[in-house]
Order: C-alpha cells, then structure tokens, then sequence
C-alpha cells in the first residue's frame, strides 16, 4: 500500500496505539518546514504530530502562514490509526463483533497479511522442517544406494 511520502512523522506510541507527547516539537516542524521549502512546497507536505504537542506550538511567521496558506499542514493525531490514515488516505478499519475488520481497510489488509505469513509458518515450523530434511537426506542415500549396487 502506498504511503504519502511528502508527510513527517513524529511522537511515540504506547502498547495500546495511543500517540504521547514529545519534546522539541516546533523544532522538528521548523527543520522539516525548512526542507520542503527548500526542494519546493507543493501542498502536500507536512507533519504528524502527537495532539498532546498542539498546545506547544509556538512557531515562526513563516511556518503558521505556510499553513495558513495550505502549502503545509500539521495534523495532530491522538492513535496511531488515525496516522496511518493521513498517510495511506485508506481507513484504518474498525475491530468488527467477529473479531475481523471493516473490508478494504489498512488493518483488514494487514490481519490477511500476517495470517498468510503464520499459515506458511505453521507449514514448516518445529519438527516439519526437520522431517523434510531427513526425507531428502533419505532420498539422496537412497540414491547413492542405488547407485552403487553391483560393484562388488
């Protein structure tokens, strides 16, 4: 899935996909501001940050009228989920009764994911391995075998 590439990305998560505040948050918007300037602002470009960093903002002239302008954006997130939405432009999806997720979704997409990976692990995990081992192993001895009957 394609992830918007013009967008920084900002903050930390705990365990339960919650973004929490971080430090130097004007900063981090001011340099990567300065970057997209730099190569050409487009109205694409801006930056995720965590919503408990909102109050924070103190930033240049420049910057506020930038996004004013809407030739840069700050968005402010409070999950994970609605960042990975910023970035994809696909919803997140919502946990549904049955445990699975909305249909075309971000994390429909990645629960089909991981199970296609745990399926094809589970074909070859613990003792499979080996046993496919040891039939080749048997296979190729067999054939040496075969090979060198009615030499004696």
């Amino acid at each position: 899935m394609p992830i918007r590439q013009g967008i920084a990305v900002t903050g930390s998560v705990n365990q339960h996909g919650q973004v929490q505040p971080i430090g130097g948050v004007n900063e981090k918007i001011e340099g990567y501001y300065t970057v997209c300037r730099a190569r050409g602002l487009s109205g694409e470009q801006g930056v995720i940050i965590p919503e408990g960093n909102r109050k924070c903002l103190m930033l240049k002239p420049e910057v506020v009228e930038a996004v004013r302008q809407g030739r840069f954006h700050i968005w402010a997130v409070t999950t994970v989920d609605q960042g990975v939405e910023i970035l994809t432009g696909v919803p997140a999806g919502e946990r549904q009764e049955d445990g699975s997720w909305s249909a075309g979704s971000v994390n429909a997409r990645v629960d089909d994911r991981l199970r296609e990976l745990a399926e094809t692990a589970g074909r070859f995990s613990g003792n499979q391995v080996f046993e496919v081992v040891a039939e080749q192993e048997d296979d190729q001895a067999d054939a040496a075998g075969e090979e060198g009957e009615g030499e004696d």
